[in-house]
């Protein structure tokens, strides 16, 4: 693997640098032989699989299309299911600036009438947060990039990914560099060149017709405008304010993130005009207003607090379920596997969860051809529930009897939220490859 252009983190963003830690990087006597990894995205999801590896002692590049790689201004929810992996990775909730999320408080749009809606599954040692997700992804560069166990994960920025040889495990860049790995991983979003490469063959996310606002405000002006108690009352989780007369969806997800600095608001709504030119995600809040008219008018006062950032107009899309993530020593991880809708807050946790698996199927001392075998069992362990999440988020969305089904069914939770990605993958890892290394 080409290692001419490294990276490390450092104030805050993703800077190019040449490792202080390249001696680290060497294989001294007959100590086992790291795998030589590609993560293609340096996302949330290309972190987390980067750091899962490096703690096994891989040597980790991640090739980052952007100049300078860093989220979207926006919340995110982290729940138990993810947060176990957070914990194993090494997190520190108190960098996160978190926010408890005990379940959520559900109320009318029309009426305002109220219900409180804690989660349905005891919680025995983890937890369910917010959190802002700059604050998630700066915590993870650190984890992947600073002091840890392992060589240091190298970050290449501006490097795009044209085409992937799954097979044999290449990737070319748009400068002509062709880079040879034991392992790629296709962590590059719902556009991703990977997953053609994987394919042969492009596959696109068609519009949903659902799109959303995301907005998040300053709280320091929350006590001195009125009819806002409901955002402090009742218990410490997310505001549903979902319009329950029927028709197409409308709805506000909100929440505190940043140590409770900033409100963040996800509001809902169907969108025929996705496919339109004259589509653009600028939006104003008299747009936000026209859009939610005839919600009780307490509930959109939230737009009366000071703005952190512009208001911007997502358009949500979701991939359709795909043959195959794997091929050769190559495997897709995040939104480049199964891209969704947000309705069920998983989208990152899904991501964790694989970068765990990956972690625990590929520890030092793996042969480099055994990679496709262990791609193998990784898909059997991940695609199914990957899908699984893919197809009830769009449920969720299509079906009116299923909108905010997840908040009340026991079942459900238990099913997303009891699972413990790391256990999972080691009992299987112990089972089938135990004696191998």
């Amino acid at each position: 693997m080409n290692d001419r252009s490294t990276g490390a983190y450092a104030g805050g963003h993703l800077k190019s640098a040449v490792s202080r830690n390249e001696a680290k990087m060497q294989c001294p006597g007959d100590s086992p032989r790291p795998l030589n990894v590609v993560i293609v995205g340096a996302g949330i999801g290309g972190l987390a699989a980067a750091i899962s590896l490096r703690r096994n002692g891989h040597r980790i590049t991640i090739f980052e299309a952007s100049q300078s790689k860093s989220e979207i201004g926006a919340g995110i929810t982290v729940q138990r299911n993810a947060v176990r992996v957070l914990k194993h990775l090494g997190y520190s909730k108190e960098n996160l600036k978190a926010i408890d999320f005990d379940g959520a408080e559900l109320y009318d749009a029309k009426t305002g009438a109220r219900t409180t809606a804690p989660w349905l599954i005891a919680k025995p040692e983890d937890e369910d947060i917010f959190c802002h997700r700059n604050d998630l992804h700066e915590e993870l560069a650190r984890l992947a990039t600073g002091e840890g166990d392992g060589p240091p994960v190298q970050i290449r920025l501006g490097s795009k990914i044209l085409a992937c040889d799954p097979e044999v495990g290449t990737v070319t860049l748009n400068n002509g560099e062709s880079i040879s790995a034991d392992l790629v991983v296709g962590a590059d979003g719902i556009h991703s060149a990977v997953r053609t490469g994987i394919l042969g063959h492009v596959v696109k996310a068609p519009p949903s017709g659902l799109s959303c606002f995301r907005c998040l405000f300053d709280t320091s002006a929350l006590n001195t405008i009125p009819d806002l108690d409901w955002l402090t009352d009742g218990i410490s989780g997310a505001r549903v304010v979902a319009w329950r007369e029927g028709g197409p969806i409308r709805s506000f997800f909100i929440y505190k993130c940043s140590n409770g600095s900033l409100v963040n608001l996800v509001g809902y709504y169907a969108d025929a005009a996705q496919d339109e030119p004259t589509w653009t995600p600028t939006v104003t809040r008299e747009e936000i207003l026209e859009t939610f008219k005839g919600f009780n008018p307490r509930f959109l006062r939230i737009f009366d607090l000071p703005a952190d950032s512009p208001p911007m107009r997502w358009q949500l899309r979701a991939l359709p379920l795909i043959s195959t993530w794997i091929r050769g020593r190559t495997a897709l991880l995040g939104d480049s596997a199964h891209a969704s809708l947000p309705l069920l807050g998983q989208g990152a946790a899904m991501a964790f969860e694989e970068a765990a698996t990956l972690g625990c199927l590929l520890p030092l001392g793996t042969n480099k051809e055994d990679v496709p075998v262990r791609l193998e069992a990784y898909q059997t362990l991940r695609k199914e529930r990957g899908d699984y999440m893919n197809a009830e988020a769009q449920a969720q969305a299509a079906v009116p009897e299923k909108r905010g089904i997840y908040l009340t069914s026991r079942e459900m939770q238990r099913h997303v939220l009891e699972y413990d990605a790391i256990k999972v993958a080691g009992d299987y890892y112990e089972a089938h490859f135990g004696d191998k290394i």
